[in-house]
């Protein structure tokens, strides 16, 4: 009998401590008050860059708005979210990463691997909390063999994989706080 009842005192201990304990758990790693805050805004970016494929823009304010849309609860709104983004595309540049020889002294080395860097300026601003604004770069490139493709064969691919890259990057720094 008394085994049982220091079983019972010991369980109900347990019991609340266990339930005085709370863990704020998110499947996507974010930590939005969804209290405070409940929309977001995207201005269309820019391209400043002066390269890239002529949609580039437009691809890349669509799929920040996509991905925000798909890994958080917030409402898309056209103007004045809780969350607030903007920017440009600053940087689109190609250049060569490693010479392969021609074997030919005639002939001049060229590039066996050529590497396409994308950046992107962003202002973010957070209204409920003015202490996470900030203005930041994000970058990511993308590597090619130029002997087996060309740039117009792979750059839709690669613009893809680097702005996948970048609004993950964007991602964590805004509502993530990793």
């Amino acid at each position: 009998m008394k085994l049982y009842r220091l079983f019972v005192l010991l369980a109900g201990l347990t019991l609340f401590l266990f339930q005085s304990c709370s863990v704020k758990y998110s499947f996507t790693g974010t930590n939005i008050n969804y209290e405070l805050v409940k929309t977001f805004s995207v201005e269309n970016f820019f391209n400043d860059s002066g390269g890239g494929p002529a949609n580039m823009e437009q691809r890349f304010t669509e799929a920040i708005k996509e991905y925000y849309q798909r890994n958080t609860q917030l409402e898309l709104v056209r103007n004045n979210g809780d969350l607030q983004f903007s920017g440009a595309i600053s940087t689109y540049s190609l250049t060569p990463q490693a010479a392969v020889s021609s074997g030919d002294p005639n002939l001049p080395d060229r590039a066996g691997q050529m590497r396409l860097t994308i950046s992107v300026a962003v202002d973010y601003i957070n209204l409920s909390n003015e202490e996470e604004n900030k203005k930041q770069n994000f970058s990511f490139f993308k590597d090619y063999d130029p002997r087996t493709v060309t740039l117009l064969d792979v750059e839709n691919e690669l613009v893809e994989e680097i702005f996948e890259v970048i609004i993950q990057d964007i991602f964590t720094a805004t509502v993530a706080n990793w």
